[in-house]
């Protein structure tokens, strides 16, 4: 049997309806990647895995600032806020990325995400433990800020006294590393946004400790009870189980490296528009965690140009009551 030739511009134009069909995920899995292979087994969907353009941002940013001259360090930081905080059952999950590639390292450690606010009455921007909604850059707004930081320096604190044991005390310091940013994350030290462990002084109150180096003119010092909040919310920075932050802390101090926090407004904006009338994410070429937009519904960016001016006025017509002196120590 002889077969029919086909001419060439046929065969072209087959071709190319052929590509046209093919999702942007199909074509994204066909290019080539830079990634080294021990690090590209690290990338995927799932618990204490990293998503592909997660790391391929944190990545890109990271060695712009060591070609740059502004990074000499081994490691760098991303965090991926569309997954869950909480997996339940008192598990956490591992959505931040400590990646050294020197030593060919790669960890992921749970992290808190911004809590946000509901201003009763005028605008709900709250969110869950377990996953965000709502995110943005405005002052006040207590929310998490998606794009490109710079660790910068670390500050550590003393917070109070906490009890221990029987009759006994010790001192509560927290370090608290500040970031800086770039772009719509440019306003990160006027947030004071940055990252430090998950825990705090709670029922605080003065006790009389005049030998502490810490008692004030008077002779008290704040006592409080120490609490781990590492499956809670953060008031917009970056919060680690105390655990890691003692490993993640001394990484960073005197010595800066680059944060990449996803998604930026422009993601937001693009699943956002197709999460509403639930088209495919993927076939888009994007991306979100699959079980937190299944429980938010559709993630929203709050500007702080349109969001810091309500913050204002809300504060303007509810004034907080004066603070109240700490109350002393009832067991001393």
């Amino acid at each position: 049997m002889r077969l029919r030739s086909v001419p060439l511009g046929v065969t072209v134009l087959c071709l190319i309806a052929v590509a046209v069909t093919m999702s942007a995920r199909s074509f994204a899995a066909l290019r080539p990647s830079n990634i080294p292979a021990w690090l590209q087994t690290h990338v995927g969907e799932g618990d204490g895995q990293i998503s592909q353009v997660v790391l391929e941002r944190a990545r890109a940013l990271y060695l712009k600032k060591v070609s740059e001259g502004t990074v000499r360090n081994p490691c760098y930081f991303a965090m991926d806020a569309t997954r869950p905080g909480d997996l339940g059952n008192g598990v956490l999950g591992r959505r931040y990325y400590i990646i050294c590639e020197a030593e060919q390292s790669f960890r992921a450690v749970s992290a808190g995400h911004g809590g946000g606010r509901n201003l009763k009455g005028v605008a709900d921007f709250s969110n869950g433990r377990r996953c965000a909604k709502n995110f943005g850059n405005a002052m006040d707004s207590e929310l998490t800020a998606g794009g490109a930081y710079m660790t910068a320096e670390a500050k550590t604190s003393f917070k109070g006294y906490y009890r221990v044991g029987a009759k006994q005390n010790a001192v509560f310091m927290r370090t608290f590393v500040q970031f800086d940013g770039e772009g719509e994350t440019a306003n990160a030290r006027q947030r004071v946004i940055g990252g430090h462990p998950a825990a705090l002084l709670r029922g605080m109150c003065l006790r009389k400790s005049p030998n502490s180096s810490y008692a004030d003119h008077d002779g008290f010092v704040p006592f409080g009870k120490l609490v781990n909040y590492a499956g809670g919310r953060s008031n917009g920075c970056t919060s680690w189980s105390p655990a890691d932050a003692e490993q993640i802390i001394p990484m960073i101090k005197d010595n800066p490296t680059t944060l990449y926090i996803y998604p930026e407004s422009r993601d937001i904006a693009a699943i956002a528009q197709k999460a509403a009338p639930r088209q495919s994410l993927s076939s888009a070429g994007l991306y979100w965690n699959a079980s937190c937009l299944k429980e938010i519904g559709s993630p929203k960016f709050w500007p702080k140009k349109t969001l810091e001016p309500v913050i204002a006025q809300y504060k303007k017509d509810h004034p907080l009551p004066p603070p109240q002196p700490v109350p002393i120590c009832k067991e001393q």
